[in-house]
């Protein structure tokens, strides 16, 4: 009887983790690639724009998106992925938004990661993958309607 209780908690704990392998975790240690500048190389010509993320604290990393004109800022976003009431998100604070938007991170692997908010206008999705060293970021409205964005990474 001993021994059947202990092999049904081993199965149940070996489903319970293959069922979560995907998910998030509390953690952001799993995104460690996303750290560092990074370039965008799909721009307008006399356009440049940066993403930089760094280590905030062992439940978060804060970056920052920015792109220029010439000497002039453009555009500026403040981003952040947290664990926040049992789950991880993606954070992104835009001037023209009141409040940050949060998007549940909903899917991560050793390179990629998708974060979702369906209430929000657009994006409603947010999809990030390293590939060869280059870091592409796709926002769309989960069907037909998205941007690429292009980075290569500059500094560690």
């Amino acid at each position: 009887m001993k021994y059947a209780t202990i092999i049904t908690f081993l199965l149940a704990l070996t489903l319970h983790q293959k069922h979560n392998e995907n998910q998030p975790k509390s953690d952001v240690t799993q995104l460690k690639w996303l750290i560092g500048t990074w370039e965008r190389t799909n721009v307008k010509s006399g356009t440049t724009a940066f993403e930089v993320w760094k280590t905030d604290t062992e439940n978060s990393l804060i970056g920052r998106g920015v792109s220029l004109k010439g000497a002039d800022t453009t555009f500026v976003e403040n981003l952040k992925i947290e664990f926040k009431d049992e789950k991880l998100y993606y954070v992104a604070e835009v001037s023209h938004n009141a409040a940050p938007t949060y998007f549940e991170i909903t899917e991560i692997s050793a390179n990629a990661f998708t974060a979702q908010n369906p209430t929000h206008d657009f994006p409603k999705v947010i999809a990030y993958e390293l590939k060869d060293n280059e870091l592409t970021a796709t926002i769309s409205d989960g069907k037909t309607k998205g941007m690429q964005f292009i980075f290569n990474k500059i500094d560690p």
